[in-house]
């Protein structure tokens, strides 16, 4: 590949573009799966979708063969994609199980945490703290938002990987990226929308403030009560 005076390759703009334009195409139909509009069985037309979003196929494409290791979608030989069904009651019983035993550990693993993790954590925290309020607010107000509440699960993502960041385990890190592709099925298929903000953001803060004590095993204890609540709430609206 030739190089410019500057000392760019020659095509990085594009391919930076291109990478750009597939995360767009990404987030856009993974907000159609989440709302419910694309009922599960549903074809998953790729022109259908080009002309919706005008974009050409390719970076549709991509973005299904991204979304399909979610399993939010699935792909049949010659026959293309379709909304994947949600998850059924044991298989989210079991997504919970896999969650707290991965992030209680790789919590053990960043204790005691440093003065960075711990100010990567508030900024966090307090992100998540900003947009939970703004849910909120939307909620109070009867409307429903699915780019806020994308940015919701986006800002709660990011306080969790803070701690994966800092275990010093390249495998956790690996594991918890394919876990967290699977709790967009989690939210998928619990059709109640975002009702534990509070909770949450509570939670969160609580468990900054465990790795802020020095106690080695407070954050540990933390995350386990975070998550298992998590768990109670999501499973019992998903059982109601």
């Amino acid at each position: 590949m030739t190089a410019s005076r500057d000392g760019n390759l020659l095509g990085l703009d594009a391919t930076i573009e291109r990478r750009g334009l597939r995360d767009h195409v990404y987030e856009r139909i993974l907000q159609l799966l989440l709302s419910g509009e694309a009922v599960p069985g549903r074809r998953l037309s790729i022109d259908t979708i080009a002309r919706q979003l005008d974009v050409s196929q390719t970076p549709v494409r991509e973005a299904l063969v991204q979304l399909e290791r979610t399993g939010l979608v699935t792909r049949e030989a010659l026959r293309g994609y379709r909304v994947a069904p949600p998850l059924g009651l044991d298989q989210l019983r079991e997504l919970f199980d896999a969650r707290i035993m991965l992030e209680t550990h790789a919590t053990r693993l960043a204790t005691p945490a440093s003065p960075q993790m711990i100010g990567e954590l508030r900024a966090a925290e307090e992100e998540h703290r900003s947009i939970g309020k703004r849910v909120i607010e939307a909620l109070n107000a009867g409307a429903a938002d699915l780019e806020l509440t994308a940015a919701y699960f986006v800002a709660d993502a990011a306080f969790h990987r803070v701690v994966f960041d800092h275990c010093g385990n390249r495998y956790l890190t690996e594991m918890s990226e394919t876990l967290g592709a699977q709790l967009h099925r989690m939210r998928q298929s619990v059709r109640h929308g975002v009702t534990d903000v509070r909770e949450a953001i509570a939670e969160h803060e609580a468990l900054v403030d465990a790795f802020a004590t020095g106690d080695p095993d407070a954050p540990e204890r933390s995350m386990l009560h975070h998550l298992e609540q998590v768990r109670q709430r999501s499973l019992g609206l998903e059982q109601a």
